[in-house]
């Protein structure tokens, strides 16, 4: 039998505006979710599973279930009154130019740009004085602009280029050469990489990754053996050199490859999760040269970042939780003979190189600053930022004198600066001109205690003179997880949410990297929910200091993140109004059987591992944790059909349990984006139109019958 559910009206004082207005009740009418009988045991512990079925992400009745799901959704989101209004808002503000920075290749400088509207960035290029020129206009290789570009490498010389495109958002990668003077394909288009990159060996030909086709379905079957080939100029792709990865001791679930500036060195990274790698050296000069390990292991985080002749410089964390770099002779390159460079400090270390100097960002309490050092390890200055906030780019070919970076923070769109590396002065190459002034916004970092007692950073943005009332609409975004940290970074979006009267926080949870190694570690496996309880402090410290409240608070995460907000509304379902969550990973008990899942056993331990394992998984896990009974706050959850990286099932199974057990009035709701996967390369049109269903569930359900401020809309519409 169908459920039905009425959202009942709430009453709320609008902004300017003296007389109450109630909201129109929108009715759901759910869909029917198939139960099926299915059982797994663990240590002897039976877990039902009914929505397997919707595993099967190319069946008929999957296919017929998303259909069903959207069709409930979007007839929700055609009732929200000012979803239209969000939607123009956001296609205003996102209409103004955009430029990347710009980096030299061969006799050329290449820039990324958008005009506007753009759903994909176009690759532009200029000789010397000349008129810029279309390299690449990604927008012309599919009709609805869902086929992007995904990568694209130069040889040393500039006068041949493989770029990456990704079909419908999928992690699977095609690989097309091209002649960069006359911009001709040069050869068949390689298929079927994944989570690679593109190394150039002269001109000879380059190194990629790739997996072996899954059996069944590409978008959701296991892969779990990673391989570097080497292509070859002029050889069909089957003739491919297979260069690590197709023995046994050779297994790994991520190898990448990288060639030296000087084309002297081939570097070998192995991983078997995504922290922790194996580190391997091969001299190029000598014909008869091996792999040399320099790592053995996976206790570490490895790479290396440059070389002058046989000298190699790492960047570790190896006895560095923070990182620092270290130098080795090639010939013998194993970690007992590393000597400290830049050593380790307080603070976490993301160093770059460019014109024949390092230069050494550290993360202060996640704000950057940045240190330039030359090749014999000597301080030469710190660079004085344009503000605080996130400084990005710093690294270029040696023999560069001038190279750009960019500068950003939540109240402050990027622009970049072109550097003098001699001379540390730099001056603002490109600002963007959009339709938003900074100088309304604010930006404050506080630190609040976590349930141990942690203390934890957190960084709240809003316009000025924002009234402490409890009252303001305020979104809370967090991720906590794989050594990730979240640094102040302008969006088009949240200056859109913030406009309208709204609270943008983001604390950095443990979990992340924003304090390093220790910081990462403090959040993982059987201490995971330490980035919950880290998260759910962060709601509270902003309940209790009045930015908002219950009634007004959305919580909002993608990936890892959506697994947060999943866990965080299961938990602690009293807390918010809204819930948010995208892309999630919501079955802890599965979610290392797809894909690329299982290397991510590093952060989440798996169910596998042990009894204790499994019970704390399933302790936490979204999808087991839905009660009978509860009343669950607003829920849209949010999904591509063809993510490949956290299958789609994960939200399909988490939105069904929902829609079965929720107590209260609530909608919950999923919204699935079809040809469209985990968010890279999404076309700007589907995001802009994402944003204003995602804005617009969330006001509606804080009670409001019209935006917050319609001012705003007043303006920009005359």
């Amino acid at each position: 039998m169908k459920k039905l559910i009425t959202c009942f009206a709430a009453t709320i004082l609008l902004v300017a505006c003296t007389t109450e207005t109630k909201r129109e009740p929108i009715l759901v009418n759910y869909p029917t979710t198939a139960k099926v009988d299915t059982i797994d045991t663990y240590f002897g512990n039976e877990v039902k599973d009914p929505f397997r079925w919707l595993e099967n992400d190319r069946s008929a009745e999957t296919e017929a279930w998303v259909k069903e799901q959207n069709s409930t959704t979007f007839g929700y989101l055609d009732n929200i009154p000012f979803r239209d209004d969000l939607k123009d808002r956001l296609a205003k503000l996102w209409n103004y130019e955009k430029l990347g920075s710009p980096f030299k290749e061969g006799d050329y400088t290449y820039f990324y740009k958008n005009d506007g509207l753009q759903n994909q960035y176009v690759v532009y290029r200029q000789k010397g004085d000349e008129e810029p020129e279309v390299f690449l206009d990604p927008n012309t290789f599919s009709e609805d602009g869902t086929t992007s570009l995904a990568g694209l490498r130069f040889t040393k010389d500039g006068t041949m280029a493989t770029y990456l495109i990704s079909e419908g958002g999928s992690d699977w990668r095609k690989a097309i050469i091209i002649d960069t003077e006359t911009k001709e394909v040069v050869e068949d288009t390689l298929v079927d990489i994944k989570f690679s990159g593109i190394s150039w060996r002269g001109k000879d030909g380059f190194y990629y990754s790739s997996y072996d086709k899954p059996k069944g379905s590409e978008l959701s079957a296991k892969t779990d053996q990673h391989k570097v080939y080497y292509h070859k100029l002029g050889t069909p792709q089957k003739d491919d050199e297979l260069v690590y990865g197709g023995k046994p001791l050779e297994k790994h679930r991520y190898v990448g490859a990288s060639v030296t500036e000087d084309d002297n060195y081939l570097i070998i990274s192995a991983s078997v999760s995504t922290s922790g790698n194996k580190l391997f050296v091969q001299d190029l000069k000598d014909p008869n040269g091996l792999l040399i390990p320099m790592v053995a292991d996976t206790d570490s985080d490895n790479y290396i970042i440059d070389n002058v002749g046989s000298k190699l410089y790492v960047v570790t964390n190896r006895n560095a939780p923070n990182q620092k770099i270290v130098t080795v002779d090639a010939a013998n390159p194993s970690h007992e003979n590393w000597v400290d460079f830049i050593p380790e400090t307080e603070n976490v270390l993301s160093p770059n190189t460019g014109g024949g100097y390092f230069f050494a960002e550290y993360m202060v309490d996640a704000i950057s600053k940045v240190l330039q050092y030359d090749y014999d390890g000597k301080l030469i200055r710190e660079v004085e930022l344009p503000g605080v906030g996130s400084a990005s780019g710093f690294g270029g070919k040696k023999e560069d004198k001038e190279f750009y970076f960019a500068f950003t923070n939540y109240n402050t769109p990027g622009s970049s600066y072109k550097y003098n590396v001699e001379t540390g002065e730099y001056q603002q190459y490109w600002k963007p001109e959009i339709d938003f002034n900074p100088a309304d916004y604010i930006s404050t970092q506080v630190f609040y205690s976590s349930k141990d007692g942690t203390k934890v950073p957190m960084i709240i943005t809003h316009k000025k003179g924002l009234e402490l009332n409890g009252k303001n609409p305020t979104i809370l975004y967090g991720y906590g997880g794989f050594n990730i940290s979240l640094t102040p970074s302008f969006s088009i979006v949240n200056a859109v949410w913030m406009e309208q009267g709204g609270v943008y926080a983001v604390p950095n949870l443990r979990g992340g990297g924003e304090y390093g190694k220790k910081w990462h570690d403090a959040g993982i496996k059987t201490k995971k929910q330490n980035v919950f309880d880290d998260f759910i402090a962060a709601a509270e410290y902003l309940i209790e200091k009045k930015y908002t409240s219950s009634d007004y608070l959305a919580i909002r995460g993608g990936s890892n993140g959506g697994l947060l907000v999943g866990a965080t509304m299961t938990q602690r379902p009293d807390l918010m109004q809204v819930a948010l969550p995208a892309v999630g990973v919501m079955d802890m008990l599965r979610y290392h059987t797809f894909t690329a899942g299982a290397g991510w056993a590093y952060d989440y331990g798996t169910a596998e591992d042990s009894e204790e394992m499994f019970n704390y998984l399933k302790g936490y896990s979204p999808v087991h944790n839905v009660k009978e009974g509860v009343s669950y706050p607003a829920t849209m959850v949010t999904t591509g059909d063809h993510d490949d990286r956290v299958v789609p099932a994960h939200s399909f199974k988490f939105a069904a349990e929902l829609q079965e057990k929720q107590a209260g009035d609530a909608p919950t709701l999923i919204r699935i984006e079809t040809n469209a996967g985990h968010g890279a390369g999404t076309p700007v049109s589907k995001t802009i139109e994402q944003y204003a269903d995602i804005f617009g569930f969330t006001l509606y359900n804080m009670g409001y019958s019209q935006l917050p401020n319609q001012a705003v809309l007043k303006e920009f519409k005359e």
